[in-house]
C-alpha cells in the first residue's frame, strides 16, 4: 500500500466521518410550524438525553382525559447543561410544561421552547442553532 493510497483512505474516512452527522441535523422549519404553538403540560415517561438534540416523552391528558405521550425535542445535552437544566431535572412520573411548536405531520411532536419543571423553574430547552426557528427571550 503507498503512502497515497493511505492519506486517500484517511480523508475519505474524515469526510465520512464529519458529513454524516451535519446531514442528520435539520431545520426547526423543516419539520415544525412556527404558526402552531402548543403548550403541553404533562408526565414524563421517558427522556433520551442524546445529540444532536435530547427528546422527552410526555403524557399529556386532553379535555376528554384521553392521553397521548408527545415527543418533545430539546436542545443539545451540552446547551441544555450551560442553560442549568440537568437530565435528572427529568425524572419519569414527574409533571412538567412545556411551550413550543406542532410537527408540521400533525403527529403528537414538538420543538420546545421552554420548560417549567415542577420547582417552578423555567428554562429555554430549545436548540439555538435551529434555523428558521422563532426567537423567545422570555426564559433562561
Amino acid at each position: 500500500m503507498t503512502h497515497t493510497t493511505i492519506l486517500l483512505g484517511a480523508a475519505l474516512t474524515w469526510a465520512l466521518i464529519v458529513t454524516v452527522p451535519a446531514a442528520a441535523h435539520h431545520s426547526f422549519a423543516a419539520e415544525f410550524d412556527a404558526n402552531k404553538p402548543v403548550e403541553l403540560k404533562g408526565v414524563v415517561t421517558k427522556l433520551q438525553w442524546t445529540n444532536p438534540h435530547g427528546w422527552i416523552y410526555v403524557d399529556v391528558k386532553d379535555a376528554n382525559g384521553d392521553v397521548t405521550n408527545w415527543a418533545i425535542e430539546f436542545g443539545a445535552p451540552y446547551s441544555l447543561l450551560q442553560k442549568g437544566l440537568r437530565k435528572t431535572d427529568f425524572p419519569v412520573g414527574s409533571e412538567v410544561v412545556v411551550k413550543g411548536f406542532r410537527a408540521k405531520t400533525g403527529k403528537p411532536v414538538a420543538n420546545a421552547r421552554t420548560v417549567t419543571l415542577p420547582d417552578g423553574r423555567n428554562f429555554y430547552a430549545s436548540a439555538s442553532d435551529s434555523p428558521g426557528a422563532p426567537v423567545e427571550v422570555s426564559a433562561r
